[in-house]
């Protein structure tokens, strides 16, 4: 009697172990994506890359991981007429193929023949941090100076926090459109004699203590980097470099006729010019229409003669030279004598 029952049990454990594995294996070759992977195509540099977007969306806070994430489920990011998505210009397939190892990988290996400085420009568009930790290179100088300009870059923004705004600032409220900025060391000393100051100029310039900021002008590429920056920051005429600034005075030289020459100590140390001026190039115009002539604007003077002609009374005076025609005209010897109108 209880015979039938025991099969009927063992047929519906069957059953459901039957059913257990089918599902096991769909939600396996799910996980593979053998078969129902999507894929996106991807041209760059007229080069067609096919890549799951879950490779992008792994990393969301870069460019691409925001475009096949929410971007493209709100129909943001769209593909062209053929169904693919084109990369901006200016990065090459080689190095959006090393690109590619990050996603994949964590890492980018920069193969030989690899800029290191375009695939750290791409990394920069792409918002990829590049580092030391994600990028592998044989060239370490080509490695190490990128990481220089990416380090002095964020360490001069600071600086022109922290420091040089302030000094223009200062500038700017005295009304100026200019600022001469010199960086001393925190040791130096400047002791200048009131009797005798350095040449007229240097009372002008805005000085900075900090030896940070003079070690960080000590080398070139970090001026070259400081100078960009100030540039995309609107600031024009930049200079930035090594000059002699006085500290101290050493002796007076006394010269023929009572006058003293002061000889001062000088140090070498960088200098930052720059300006902000809006209207440089009329600043520096002269508007000659301002300039006060001094010729006589009433050459004839009528005399006391009768008759219907003109008559002069005495010698006509002879017309003075404006200052311009005296630089490019003869000299006033030259000019030929007025003669007189006999009545």
């Amino acid at each position: 009697v209880n015979r039938p029952k025991v099969n009927l049990n063992r047929e519906r454990r069957l059953e459901v172990k039957r059913r257990r594995k089918m599902s096991g294996l769909k939600e396996g070759r799910t996980d593979l994506g053998t078969v129902h992977r999507e894929r996106v195509t991807l041209v760059v540099d007229g080069s067609h890359f096919a890549v799951d977007p879950a490779t992008f969306t792994a990393h969301p806070n870069t460019m691409l991981g925001r475009m096949f994430g929410p971007a493209r489920q709100h129909n943001f990011t769209r593909p062209n007429g053929k169904g693919e998505y084109e990369l901006t210009e200016g990065i090459s397939a080689s190095i959006f193929q090393v690109i590619l190892n990050f996603y994949q990988t964590g890492v980018m290996r920069c193969p030989d023949g690899v800029s290191v400085s375009e695939l750290r420009e791409a990394c920069d568009y792409l918002c990829i941090n590049f580092s030391a930790s994600t990028v592998k290179c044989r060239d370490l100088s080509a490695l190490l100076h990128e990481l220089s300009n990416y380090g002095a870059r964020r360490q001069f923004e600071g600086f022109l926090e922290e420091l040089v705004v302030p000094a223009m600032v200062s500038c700017a409220q005295g009304g100026e459109r200019e600022c001469h900025i010199v960086v001393l060391a925190d040791d130096d000393i400047v002791d200048w004699d009131e009797e005798h100051p350095p040449p007229m100029g240097e009372e002008y310039s805005q000085i900075l203590y900090s030896s940070k900021l003079y070690r960080f002008f000590k080398y070139i590429e970090n001026r070259d980097v400081a100078k960009t920056l100030l540039k995309e920051r609107g600031l024009k005429n930049i200079r930035i470099g090594i000059e002699g600034y006085p500290t101290y005075k050493e002796k007076v030289k006394r010269r023929p006729g009572g006058r003293s020459e002061v000889i001062y100590n000088y140090v070498q140390r960088p200098f930052i010019q720059l300006s902000w001026e809006k209207e440089e190039g009329k600043s520096r115009h002269v508007d000659f229409q301002c300039v006060r002539s001094k010729s006589v604007p009433n050459l004839a003077v009528p005399g006391e003669g009768g008759g219907g002609g003109a008559a002069w009374g005495g010698t006509m005076p002879s017309p003075q030279v404006d200052e311009l025609d005296r630089l490019n005209g003869p000299a006033p010897s030259q000019l030929p004598q007025t003669a007189t109108n006999e009545s």
